[in-house]
């Protein structure tokens, strides 16, 4: 089977209809980050969650670290997901889970080491996915994705192999290295952004020659 595949970074409403028409399963929308591409307005998110089809999946990418945050972020937004970029306090998935039943809460681990496997098992029984990336959260402004870097994918394997929970593999993907990715890690979902994009637009000869690469693997 085809890994699924989320288009992140969407910057307009004919970016998500784009995605969509090219095969994307997911749509990326980028809340307010201290660094790195693809930011929107809550207002743009919330227009663009409303008029995809229902079978579409969005993420909602917050870098909110309370749990009150993150609610009041989704409540303005309404997607299906939230992907947490950033790390979250003990006890903090479980009140946004009880507050928004039914909206998939998504972990992102940005793979620094192999001690990120760790991190994972940690959190991994309190969320319904994982999405592995190449960001570095301890940098004085943050880096919590869309770096367009590729990192260490043994560890994200690793990850892979453990996990009870689906598995996004993000970071520096791109139609040259993604049958490599999806040999090594055997994800079960693919996040990309710049690899596909020219000038900051979502390119359709890109993403056009990701999907028959990642097609042309699953035959």
């Amino acid at each position: 089977m085809n890994p699924h595949l989320k288009v992140c970074c969407i910057s307009s409403l004919a970016e998500a209809e784009l995605a969509i028409e090219l095969g994307a399963d997911v749509l990326g929308l980028v809340g307010h980050m201290p660094s790195g591409p693809g930011i929107i307005t809550d207002d743009l998110a919330a227009r663009i969650t409303a008029a995809v089809p229902p079978h579409i999946e969005t993420f909602l990418l917050t870098s909110q670290t309370t749990a009150a945050g993150v609610i009041a972020h989704h409540q303005t937004v309404g997607s299906t997901a939230i992907q947490l970029v950033d790390e979250l306090p003990a006890g903090a998935h479980a009140i946004i889970r009880k507050a928004l039943p039914g909206v998939r809460l998504v972990q992102v681990l940005h793979v620094t080491g192999p001690e990120t496997l760790a991190q994972a098992l940690a959190v991994v029984h309190d969320v319904d996915a994982l999405l592995l990336d190449s960001g570095n959260p301890d940098l004085q402004v943050k880096e919590l994705g869309g770096t367009g870097r590729t990192h260490d994918w043994s560890v994200s394997q690793q990850i892979v192999q453990h996990s009870p929970v689906p598995v996004f593999l993000a970071g520096g993907l791109n139609p040259d290295n993604v049958q490599n990715a999806i040999k090594q890690v055997q994800p079960h979902g693919l996040d990309l952004c710049s690899g596909v994009r020219t000038d900051d637009q979502l390119d359709r000869a890109k993403l056009t020659a990701f999907i028959q690469q990642v097609r042309s693997w699953s035959a």
